[in-house]
């Protein structure tokens, strides 16, 4: 007899087959010996539509709601269905006696196998793999130390609840809100919260009020010295004539040179009354997760966070260069420790090769700022594996991302950023002054950053101003009590500035640690939440922010996220608790306490339904309104209705009004060609049959003509080579021709 292995993704199943010398191929299997290794392609099984359970749920009809089933069936996904069919058919092999779950070692990694088994009816004696990182040591220890999978179960009972919870309160509350205002308005316990903090971000901006501030430099003894405040060490004010009357002493009777103490009565000195240097020393940041690598990827590069994790998910799977992507650890496990060297050596080539030899002849340092096994939960962070790469292989974005997660790995292995820090500070007319420096005393890890324009950090060094060079001076002659000349004095201003508005990177550190835009001080709550990882997974913020953009509830303006119309105007007609983060606290409090077996199911499920209950009557019975205020007077083709303008993530579009048509159409999309003149992106209009490249510098291009130019520049660009950059665009959600037009290869200037 022999056990069948049921892996998350075909990659693990892999490194299982190879671990367990399974070495036969089968449609959607691994065979050898002892066991049979199959996988699922993510969830292969999900909970039914509405229309399941009952016909009357095929429309959407506001007097049938709430909709909660009596109990809860599974469908087959279509898009994976042919793998659920050869994962089953291994599954009632009469020569398997028993299953080895392998999915991931967590709470959605128990519900994709669990039902695949409850859909398929197989009740076969149950295993568990429970590992943290896929390395063979870790499979081989992992299959000699089985868990019963029986002591899973409540793991399973609360990612089961977790789910029916979503579909009670999103499919009821985005269908009663579609409903009763006749637009297609969606809400969840995780996208609403997130638009809910865009659009106080944007009402903070809104209300702020700017005000003037004023500062004031000196320079002295060739050293750049910053006024500060006796009583509250700020280095502004609010009180231009007290700084305006200070420069006024300050200026009056200016000698040359050092003066000596006689001269100090002319207030045009400054003395010296403290010199302090202190030896720091700064560690590298951690290793990456997923939400940490696309906020990197999002500042230096542009990403969106969805790009991210696919481009990760392509260098995981396909080129095998790094780790599991969607991981939520900035820590590796002590059993990874002894593969370091290995991959290492994989990654000993090309610009990496100035660092990593230093590494491979000297045993390898760790601390517990990147090693701590209780700091590893599903997955460890994301790291090179031990395959040999193959750069040439990769798209430029492949590189790039590749390039972000190697150097953070070297990077935690070389040692600490070394440098002296001297303070002075100094009085001049009764008014303190200070400056700083720095001297390096040796790189450390700085150094692999040394060349690398995408360098981002987020320490007290970088945050500092230097206000002098130390290698350009010898600041030991410099003494408490000494006077220097002031040669300079002026008065700087400015205006206080309103918060940021979100970038992707800046939105994905919210979602991740949303406490501070909780309502609630309960400290439980809070610690929750933040203890959960904030709102949404690593796995799903990515597509949580693209949807708040594909149903044209955020925009996009540079870098920027604006909240838009339907947006603002979705917020004011949702209930309270969808908006806040409270709600997913309170829920992950209690799916904890089931999954430590504490509390039943039924009974937060039962909660689940009178709160669905409770949400529907209250946007049945409210007595708000919803404007289309981007109504166009162009008509839908299909149903005759006047269209509306929205701005997708990458296109400008026109969208049928009626829910029910669900017509769109692209009207411009951003390019990757750029403008002959400026060199910026140029943006692809489509009037009638004509196509014409437009910059916001003024210049226009027709299609025809674009070619054109690019041939006689020598690009050599054919019909099939321009239609192969149109299809490589990225995609929005459209039905129409034109969409499938538009896309881009590398046509840069």
């Amino acid at each position: 007899m022999k056990s069948l292995v049921l892996a998350e993704k075909p990659s693990v199943a892999r490194d299982i087959a190879r671990v367990l010398k399974c070495h036969k191929n089968l449609t959607g299997a691994i065979e050898g010996n002892s066991y049979v290794v199959t996988w699922a392609l993510g969830h292969l099984v999900t909970l039914a539509d509405p229309e399941s359970y009952d016909k009357k749920f095929k429309e959407w009809n506001m007097s049938v709601l709430p909709m909660i089933p009596k109990k809860w069936d599974l469908v087959v996904i279509k898009q994976t269905s042919k793998q659920y069919q050869h994962v089953k058919t291994q599954l009632f092999r009469k020569d398997i006696s028993e299953i080895i779950i392998a999915t991931d070692a967590g709470r959605e990694g128990e519900l994709v196998a669990r039902w695949i088994l409850d859909k398929s009816g197989c009740r076969k004696p149950i295993k568990r793999l429970w590992i943290s990182s896929v390395t063979d040591k870790a499979i081989r220890e992992g299959f000699q130390n089985l868990k019963d999978g029986r002591k899973y179960n409540n793991l399973y009972y609360a990612a089961r609840s977790r789910s029916e919870a979503d579909w009670l309160v999103g499919i009821n509350a985005t269908r009663a809100l579609t409903c009763k205002y006749n637009a297609q308005l969606s809400c969840g316990r995780v996208q609403t919260p997130t638009l809910a903090m865009i659009a106080a971000r944007e009402t903070e901006i809104r209300s702020f009020k700017p005000q003037d501030y004023y500062g004031m430099t000196l320079q002295a003894g060739g050293i750049t010295w910053t006024w500060q405040s006796e009583k509250s060490k700020s280095t502004r004010s609010f009180h231009k004539e007290h700084l305006e009357q200070l420069r006024e002493a300050l200026t009056k009777n200016r000698t040359a040179g050092v003066t000596s103490q006689t001269n100090s009565a002319n207030r045009q000195s400054l003395q010296i009354t403290d010199v302090h240097k202190t030896k720091k020393k700064t560690f590298s940041p951690g290793l990456y997760d997923l939400t940490e690598l696309q906020r990197d990827a999002n500042r230096c590069f542009g990403f969106s966070a969805k790009e991210t994790l696919n481009i990760m998910q392509r260098l995981y799977e396909n080129h095998k260069v790094l780790t599991y992507p969607r991981t939520d650890s900035r820590y590796i496990s002590s059993d990874v420790v002894p593969t370091i060297k290995e991959r290492l050596k994989a990654i000993n080539f090309g610009p990496y090769k100035a660092f990593v030899p230093t590494l491979l002849k000297a045993p390898i340092h760790t601390s517990k700022s990147f090693v701590d096994d209780r700091k590893v939960s599903d997955h460890h962070a994301i790291i090179p594996t031990e395959e040999f790469v193959q750069l040439d292989h990769m798209t430029n974005e492949e590189r790039k991302i590749y390039d972000l997660v190697v150097r953070r790995f070297i990077s935690v292995l070389y040692p600490a950023y070394e440098y002296e820090q001297t303070s002075l500070k100094g009085t001049a007319a009764g008014q303190s002054f200070s400056s700083k420096g720095n001297k390096i005393l040796t790189p450390g890890w700085k150094a692999v950053y040394e060349n690398d324009s995408n360098a981002h950090w987020e320490d007290d060094f970088d945050n500092e101003t230097h206000n002098f060079s130390v290698s350009g001076q010898n600041l030991s002659e410099l003494k408490k009590g000494e006077y220097l000349t002031i040669d300079r004095a002026t008065l700087t201003s400015g205006k206080t500035k309103p918060p940021a508005r979100f970038t992707e990177a800046t939105l994905l550190s919210a979602m991740e640690n949303p406490v501070k835009y909780m309502e609630s001080k309960d400290a439980a709550a809070r610690k929750t939440l933040g203890e959960t990882g904030g709102l949404g997974t690593v796995a799903t913020r990515a597509d949580i922010i693209e949807k708040l953009f594909h149903t044209f509830l955020i925009e996009k303006k540079g870098q920027e996220i604006l909240i838009t119309s339907k947006g603002k105007q979705l917020l004011e007609l949702v209930p309270e608790d969808l908006k806040k983060p409270e709600l997913t606290a309170s829920w992950e409090m209690e799916l904890s306490h089931i999954a430590k077996g504490t509390q039943k199911e039924q009974v937060f499920l039962h909660d689940i339904q009178d709160y669905t209950r409770s949400l529907i009557q209250d946007i049945k019975t409210a007595d708000g309104t919803f404007k289309h205020d981007n109504l166009t007077n162009h008509k839908c083709p299909r149903c005759g209705k006047r269209m509306l303008a929205v701005n997708g993530k990458n296109a400008r579009l026109l969208v049928c009004q009626d829910r029910e048509c669900g017509y769109r159409e692209t009207i411009a999309r951003t390019s990757n060609a750029r403008c002959p003149n400026c060199h910026k992106k140029m943006e692809l209009i489509k009037k009638g049959d004509t196509e014409t490249f437009v910059c916001s510098c003024g210049h226009k291009e027709k299609l025809e003509a674009f070619k054109a130019r690019r041939q006689k520049e020598g690009a050599g660009v054919s019909k099939k080579d321009v239609r192969k950059y149109l299809n490589k665009q990225k995609e929005e959600p459209v039905n129409n021709a034109f969409a499938q037009a538009l896309s881009g290869i590398k046509l840069d200037n």
